[in-house]
Protein backbone atom coordinates (compact mmCIF):
# COMPACT_ATOMS: atom_id res chain seq x y z
CA UNK A 1 0.00 0.00 0.00
CA UNK A 2 2.58 2.87 -1.26
CA UNK A 3 0.94 6.09 0.13
CA UNK A 4 3.65 8.12 0.84
CA UNK A 5 4.85 9.79 -2.13
CA UNK A 6 8.46 11.01 -1.34
CA UNK A 7 11.18 10.85 -4.27
CA UNK A 8 14.34 10.03 -1.87
CA UNK A 9 13.73 8.09 1.39
CA UNK A 10 14.97 9.20 3.93
CA UNK A 11 16.98 7.19 6.22
CA UNK A 12 18.28 8.90 9.51
CA UNK A 13 20.07 8.07 13.27
CA UNK A 14 19.39 9.65 16.68
CA UNK A 15 21.83 9.98 19.29
CA UNK A 16 21.67 11.23 22.71
CA UNK A 17 23.97 13.63 24.59
CA UNK A 18 26.60 11.91 27.31
CA UNK A 19 26.89 13.18 30.27
CA UNK A 20 30.61 12.80 31.29
CA UNK A 21 33.84 13.79 28.96
CA UNK A 22 34.73 9.87 29.09
CA UNK A 23 30.84 9.52 27.46
CA UNK A 24 31.70 11.89 25.12
CA UNK A 25 34.88 10.03 23.48
CA UNK A 26 33.16 6.89 23.46
CA UNK A 27 30.51 8.25 21.41
CA UNK A 28 32.94 10.19 18.87
CA UNK A 29 34.14 6.42 17.85
CA UNK A 30 30.03 5.12 17.31
CA UNK A 31 29.37 8.43 15.55
CA UNK A 32 32.22 7.70 12.85
CA UNK A 33 30.94 4.21 12.49
CA UNK A 34 26.99 5.74 11.83
CA UNK A 35 28.54 8.15 9.60
CA UNK A 36 30.53 5.56 7.21
CA UNK A 37 26.82 4.65 6.83
CA UNK A 38 25.76 8.26 5.37
CA UNK A 39 22.49 8.74 7.10
CA UNK A 40 21.07 11.78 5.75
CA UNK A 41 21.27 13.43 9.12
CA UNK A 42 21.91 12.88 12.75
CA UNK A 43 19.53 13.72 15.44
CA UNK A 44 20.51 14.86 18.64
CA UNK A 45 17.97 14.72 21.71
CA UNK A 46 17.64 17.35 24.49
CA UNK A 47 16.75 16.42 27.87
CA UNK A 48 13.38 16.69 30.55
CA UNK A 49 13.01 20.98 30.94
CA UNK A 50 16.84 21.54 28.73
CA UNK A 51 18.83 19.38 31.57
CA UNK A 52 21.11 18.45 28.46
CA UNK A 53 21.46 21.27 27.44
CA UNK A 54 25.42 21.90 27.36
CA UNK A 55 25.81 18.42 25.98
CA UNK A 56 23.41 18.85 23.55
CA UNK A 57 25.28 21.98 22.33
CA UNK A 58 28.45 20.63 22.71
CA UNK A 59 27.29 17.42 20.24
CA UNK A 60 26.25 19.56 18.08
CA UNK A 61 28.98 21.62 17.67
CA UNK A 62 31.54 18.21 17.14
CA UNK A 63 29.00 16.75 14.69
CA UNK A 64 28.83 20.41 12.70
CA UNK A 65 32.31 20.47 13.05
CA UNK A 66 32.95 17.75 10.76
CA UNK A 67 30.52 19.10 8.36
CA UNK A 68 28.09 16.28 9.25
CA UNK A 69 24.23 17.01 8.78
CA UNK A 70 22.57 17.86 12.26
CA UNK A 71 19.41 17.85 13.78
CA UNK A 72 18.97 18.92 17.30
CA UNK A 73 16.02 19.28 18.95
CA UNK A 74 14.24 21.71 20.54
CA UNK A 75 11.94 20.92 23.66
CA UNK A 76 10.11 23.91 24.48
CA UNK A 77 9.18 22.97 28.26
CA UNK A 78 10.78 25.34 30.50
CA UNK A 79 12.07 27.73 27.66
CA UNK A 80 11.36 30.80 27.14
CA UNK A 81 10.88 32.85 23.91
CA UNK A 82 14.20 34.26 24.26
CA UNK A 83 15.90 31.24 25.27
CA UNK A 84 14.74 29.53 22.04
CA UNK A 85 15.42 32.67 19.86
CA UNK A 86 19.02 33.10 21.22
CA UNK A 87 19.69 29.13 20.80
CA UNK A 88 18.46 29.05 16.84
CA UNK A 89 20.53 31.84 15.77
CA UNK A 90 23.55 29.91 17.36
CA UNK A 91 21.90 26.88 15.23
CA UNK A 92 21.67 29.12 12.26
CA UNK A 93 25.27 30.23 12.61
CA UNK A 94 26.27 26.63 12.17
CA UNK A 95 24.33 25.65 9.39
CA UNK A 96 22.12 23.82 10.86
CA UNK A 97 18.95 23.78 8.24
CA UNK A 98 16.92 20.96 11.20
CA UNK A 99 14.93 20.53 13.80
CA UNK A 100 13.04 18.38 15.73
CA UNK A 101 10.29 20.41 17.61
CA UNK A 102 9.11 18.63 20.62
CA UNK A 103 7.10 19.42 23.64
CA UNK A 104 9.05 17.54 26.09
CA UNK A 105 9.05 16.44 29.09
CA UNK A 106 8.61 18.07 32.33
CA UNK A 107 11.88 17.06 34.79
CA UNK A 108 11.09 15.52 38.32
CA UNK A 109 10.57 18.43 40.98
CA UNK A 110 9.65 21.82 38.01
CA UNK A 111 6.33 23.15 39.57
CA UNK A 112 3.89 24.53 37.29
CA UNK A 113 5.39 27.83 36.98
CA UNK A 114 8.40 26.89 35.55
CA UNK A 115 7.37 25.76 32.34
CA UNK A 116 8.29 28.09 30.34
CA UNK A 117 6.29 30.47 27.58
CA UNK A 118 5.23 27.45 25.42
CA UNK A 119 2.85 24.94 26.96
CA UNK A 120 3.05 22.83 23.72
CA UNK A 121 4.94 21.67 20.41
CA UNK A 122 2.54 23.20 17.93
CA UNK A 123 3.46 26.86 19.81
CA UNK A 124 7.02 26.36 19.72
CA UNK A 125 6.56 25.50 15.64
CA UNK A 126 4.83 28.35 15.24
CA UNK A 127 7.18 30.64 17.09
CA UNK A 128 10.17 29.20 14.77
CA UNK A 129 8.13 29.86 11.76
CA UNK A 130 7.29 33.28 12.87
CA UNK A 131 10.67 33.96 14.19
CA UNK A 132 13.07 32.61 11.16
CA UNK A 133 10.43 31.65 8.36
CA UNK A 134 11.97 29.01 5.96
CA UNK A 135 15.20 28.82 7.52
CA UNK A 136 14.58 25.07 9.07
CA UNK A 137 12.71 22.03 7.98
CA UNK A 138 10.68 21.30 11.08
CA UNK A 139 10.15 17.17 11.96
CA UNK A 140 7.60 16.99 15.24
CA UNK A 141 6.72 13.90 16.57
CA UNK A 142 3.82 11.40 15.89
CA UNK A 143 2.31 8.91 17.97
CA UNK A 144 1.28 5.69 16.02
CA UNK A 145 -0.34 4.03 19.11
CA UNK A 146 -1.21 7.45 20.25
CA UNK A 147 0.50 9.32 23.42
CA UNK A 148 -0.75 7.87 26.58
CA UNK A 149 -1.32 11.90 27.80
CA UNK A 150 -3.97 12.71 25.15
CA UNK A 151 -6.39 10.37 26.03
CA UNK A 152 -7.82 9.08 23.29
CA UNK A 153 -6.44 8.46 19.27
CA UNK A 154 -9.34 11.04 17.81
CA UNK A 155 -7.84 13.71 20.15
CA UNK A 156 -3.99 12.53 19.33
CA UNK A 157 -4.36 13.17 15.93
CA UNK A 158 -5.89 16.73 16.67
CA UNK A 159 -3.07 17.34 18.56
CA UNK A 160 -0.64 16.18 15.54
CA UNK A 161 -2.66 18.21 12.67
CA UNK A 162 -2.19 21.67 15.07
CA UNK A 163 1.33 20.98 14.58
CA UNK A 164 0.84 20.38 11.05
CA UNK A 165 -1.23 23.36 10.58
CA UNK A 166 1.74 25.54 12.69
CA UNK A 167 4.05 24.70 10.01
CA UNK A 168 5.91 20.93 10.10
CA UNK A 169 7.34 19.62 7.26
CA UNK A 170 7.42 16.05 8.86
CA UNK A 171 7.29 13.84 11.43
CA UNK A 172 8.92 11.10 12.77
CA UNK A 173 7.45 8.75 14.67
CA UNK A 174 7.27 7.13 18.57
CA UNK A 175 8.88 2.99 18.04
CA UNK A 176 6.48 0.80 17.37
CA UNK A 177 6.67 -2.92 16.95
CA UNK A 178 3.44 -3.17 15.06
CA UNK A 179 3.67 -2.17 11.29
CA UNK A 180 -0.11 -2.14 10.64
CA UNK A 181 -0.40 0.68 13.59
CA UNK A 182 1.77 2.72 11.72
CA UNK A 183 -0.48 2.36 8.38
CA UNK A 184 -3.56 2.83 10.22
CA UNK A 185 -2.25 6.03 11.57
CA UNK A 186 -1.19 7.30 8.42
CA UNK A 187 -3.79 6.67 6.61
CA UNK A 188 -5.96 8.32 9.39
CA UNK A 189 -3.46 10.90 9.15
CA UNK A 190 -4.48 11.08 5.20
CA UNK A 191 -8.11 11.31 5.76
CA UNK A 192 -7.43 14.11 8.11
CA UNK A 193 -5.92 16.38 5.28
CA UNK A 194 -2.55 16.01 6.81
CA UNK A 195 -0.04 15.38 3.92
CA UNK A 196 3.68 15.83 5.66
CA UNK A 197 5.90 12.58 5.13
CA UNK A 198 5.76 10.65 8.34
CA UNK A 199 9.05 8.46 9.09
CA UNK A 200 8.53 5.65 11.08
CA UNK A 201 10.99 5.79 14.18
CA UNK A 202 12.66 2.31 14.76
CA UNK A 203 14.32 0.75 18.52
CA UNK A 204 16.70 -2.02 18.16
CA UNK A 205 16.13 -4.72 20.58
CA UNK A 206 19.39 -5.52 22.59
CA UNK A 207 17.96 -5.27 26.55
CA UNK A 208 14.39 -6.27 26.94
CA UNK A 209 14.26 -4.69 30.81
CA UNK A 210 15.42 -1.63 29.48
CA UNK A 211 12.95 -1.44 26.62
CA UNK A 212 10.16 -2.58 28.81
CA UNK A 213 10.52 0.07 31.04
CA UNK A 214 10.38 2.91 28.02
CA UNK A 215 7.53 1.16 27.07
CA UNK A 216 6.04 0.77 30.06
CA UNK A 217 6.66 4.81 30.10
CA UNK A 218 6.25 6.10 26.54
CA UNK A 219 2.92 4.07 25.70
CA UNK A 220 4.51 1.93 23.21
CA UNK A 221 3.45 -1.53 22.79
CA UNK A 222 5.85 -4.41 22.43
CA UNK A 223 3.46 -7.07 21.33
CA UNK A 224 2.45 -10.36 23.34
CA UNK A 225 4.37 -12.98 21.81
CA UNK A 226 7.78 -10.81 21.34
CA UNK A 227 7.14 -10.33 25.26
CA UNK A 228 7.03 -13.47 25.39
CA UNK A 229 9.99 -14.70 23.80
CA UNK A 230 12.13 -12.23 25.37
CA UNK A 231 11.21 -13.14 28.60
CA UNK A 232 11.84 -16.64 27.74
CA UNK A 233 15.56 -15.64 27.15
CA UNK A 234 16.21 -14.34 30.52
CA UNK A 235 19.75 -13.32 30.91
CA UNK A 236 21.13 -14.83 27.41
CA UNK A 237 21.92 -11.13 26.45
CA UNK A 238 23.33 -12.98 22.59
CA UNK A 239 19.78 -14.79 22.41
CA UNK A 240 17.87 -11.88 23.07
CA UNK A 241 20.03 -9.72 20.39
CA UNK A 242 19.72 -11.94 18.15
CA UNK A 243 15.73 -12.66 18.23
CA UNK A 244 15.26 -8.89 18.58
CA UNK A 245 17.09 -8.20 15.08
CA UNK A 246 14.98 -10.15 13.39
CA UNK A 247 12.07 -8.65 14.85
CA UNK A 248 13.16 -5.48 14.06
CA UNK A 249 14.40 -6.41 10.27
CA UNK A 250 11.22 -8.34 9.78
CA UNK A 251 9.04 -4.76 10.86
CA UNK A 252 11.45 -2.35 8.47
CA UNK A 253 11.41 -4.53 5.74
CA UNK A 254 7.21 -3.69 5.96
CA UNK A 255 7.51 -0.27 6.16
CA UNK A 256 9.61 -0.11 3.32
CA UNK A 257 7.31 -2.69 1.13
CA UNK A 258 4.28 -0.48 2.71
CA UNK A 259 5.53 2.80 1.42
CA UNK A 260 7.03 4.27 4.57
CA UNK A 261 9.28 7.42 3.21
CA UNK A 262 12.25 6.37 5.27
CA UNK A 263 13.31 5.00 8.62
CA UNK A 264 14.62 6.95 12.08
CA UNK A 265 16.84 4.81 14.10
CA UNK A 266 17.27 5.50 17.72
CA UNK A 267 20.71 4.25 18.10
CA UNK A 268 20.74 4.17 21.89
CA UNK A 269 24.88 5.26 21.37
CA UNK A 270 25.15 2.25 20.13
CA UNK A 271 26.40 1.38 16.13
CA UNK A 272 26.22 -2.04 16.37
CA UNK A 273 22.52 -3.07 16.30
CA UNK A 274 21.78 0.09 13.48
CA UNK A 275 24.90 -0.98 11.47
CA UNK A 276 23.61 -4.55 11.06
CA UNK A 277 19.96 -3.32 10.15
CA UNK A 278 21.47 -0.98 7.90
CA UNK A 279 23.16 -3.64 5.98
CA UNK A 280 20.96 -6.67 6.36
CA UNK A 281 18.68 -4.48 4.37
CA UNK A 282 20.88 -3.10 2.36
CA UNK A 283 19.94 0.17 2.65
CA UNK A 284 22.48 3.08 0.01
CA UNK A 285 25.77 3.65 1.63
CA UNK A 286 26.06 7.57 0.65
CA UNK A 287 28.98 8.92 0.85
Amino acid sequence: MPFQNHSTPLYSVELFPPKTAEGMEKLKLEIAKLNALGPAYFSVTYGAGGSTREGTLETVSWLRGLGIETAPHLACIGSTREQVRELLHHYRQQGIRRLVALRGDMPSGMGAGNRGDFRYANELVSFVRAEFGDAFHIEVAAYPEYHPQSGSPARDLENFKRKVKAGADGAITQYFYNADAYFAFVESCRKAGIEIPIIPGIMPITNYTQLARFSDTCGAEIPRWVRRRLEGYGDDVESIRAFGHEVVLTLCRQLIEGGAPGLHFYTMNQSGPTTRLWNDLELPIVH
